[in-house]
């Protein structure tokens, strides 16, 4: 980044982008974790656009105008048509409270932040020193799958892992190829897809979702 006005607004896109990830932990209604969802797609869109508007590239352009469309459209309209098949409005109690949860959040974004710092020593750039808030979300993710019970709430810590991903990928690279990007949203989007049928039917032969009573039920 050239501008220091853009580094600013960077800055707070990615502010933003980690502390939507710390609300996904926080909260425990489902629809409050897919309107966060959708605001760190935002998010995620508007470091996408940074990076598009300084490099001055069509294809970063592109990229940017696709993850708008898919990670703050899309998907989050797919999530809110999968919440609405089934009855349930909050997390059933997870593996991991919400103190403790925040608490594991701010260890992961330390360890994020320690484990980034050869990248930053390397290209000391603005766009490098905030690649550490990508690691911090894709960490974030993976514990958010990992403590909670609702099919939902997993897919969401699946996407926030992706959005980890591709703000690393924005951030230390300057933006991906067009063609990756395509890719890796047409996975998410049949993932998706994909829950969207499995809740519907696991709702009309089980009456619930939760992941840890369909287990129960299986043993």
């Amino acid at each position: 980044m050239t501008g220091t006005v853009n580094t600013q607004l960077l800055n707070l896109a990615c502010g933003l982008f980690l502390l939507t990830a710390v609300g996904v932990l926080w909260r425990r209604e489902l629809s409050a974790l897919i309107g966060l969802f959708t605001v760190q797609g935002l998010a995620l869109t508007g470091i996408a656009v940074l990076l598009a508007a300084d490099t001055g590239s069509g294809e970063a352009a592109a990229v940017a105008a696709g993850v708008g469309i898919l990670k703050a459209g899309l998907l989050p309209w797919l999530l809110r048509r999968v919440l609405h098949r089934v009855p349930e409005a909050r997390e059933t109690a997870s593996l991991v409270n919400v103190s403790a949860s925040l608490l594991a959040a701010a260890a992961l974004t330390l360890l994020a932040y320690a484990a980034a710092r050869p990248l930053v020593a390397l290209a000391p750039s603005p766009t490098a020193r905030a690649a550490p808030v990508g690691i911090a979300v894709l960490l974030i993710g993976f514990f958010l799958a990992a403590t909670r019970r609702r099919a939902i709430s997993q897919i969401i810590g699946v996407l926030l892992i992706d959005n980890g991903i591709a703000a690393v990928a924005f951030l230390a690279t300057g933006g991906v190829p067009l063609v990756v990007e395509l890719g890796v949203s047409a996975d998410l989007l049949l993932a998706v897809l994909v829950l969207q049928v499995l809740t519907t039917r696991l709702q009309a032969a089980f009456g619930d979702t939760d992941l840890d009573e369909l287990r129960e039920l299986h043993d």
